[in-house]
């Protein structure tokens, strides 16, 4: 998850203030300690949430505080995780929703509703848009392309249309 907002930086702090308590408790429970294994499996899976929001809270003061004279380094870990970074661009360069759709020239909720659905819902030409009036530019990129995701991706693709032809036949023998 990425903090979008204040309101969403408030609630992650909030929540972590809450896991934390609950590993302390985790950590004191003596009959939890009896069974060791258990006791493991509870304080890591909530330590890890804990690690999370602090990851979380981490980057989203990194961005908040920035200094806008000089550029921000954001990663991106994979293509898909392109829209998290047009999200931290905003937020760096401490723009609201409204302040980037008058940029674009477009309507607030558009802006919105492109972020709430990780711009899934935007055009390409929304997100070059997007990531040009933000001054995101890619430097020494590379992309790696994996032939065994590409045949992997084929085999669903054609499992998923022979579904839908088997689907369109039981249609059309009910009809």
């Amino acid at each position: 998850m990425i903090i979008r907002n204040e309101q969403q930086y408030n609630t992650t702090k909030e929540w972590l203030r809450k896991f934390e308590q609950s590993v302390a408790g985790i950590e004191s429970d003596e009959s939890l300690r009896a069974d060791p294994l258990r006791w493991k499996l509870y304080r890591d899976a909530y330590q890890s949430q804990v690690d999370e929001f602090l990851e979380e809270i981490a980057e989203y003061e990194r961005l908040i505080n920035c200094d806008k004279t000089q550029p921000i380094k954001i990663k991106v870990e994979n293509f898909n995780k392109l829209p998290d970074v047009l999200v931290k661009a905003r937020i760096a360069a401490k723009m609201s929703q409204k302040e980037l759709a008058d940029i674009l020239g477009i309507e607030e909720q558009r802006v919105i509703e492109c972020e709430d659905k990780d711009y899934q819902c935007a055009s390409f030409i929304e997100v070059l848009n997007a990531s040009e009036a933000l001054g995101i530019e890619f430097k020494d990129a590379f992309v790696q392309v994996d032939f065994e995701e590409i045949e992997e991706f084929k085999e669903v693709a054609q499992e998923w249309r022979q579904l839908e032809q088997e689907k369109k036949n039981i249609r059309a023998k009910a009809s």
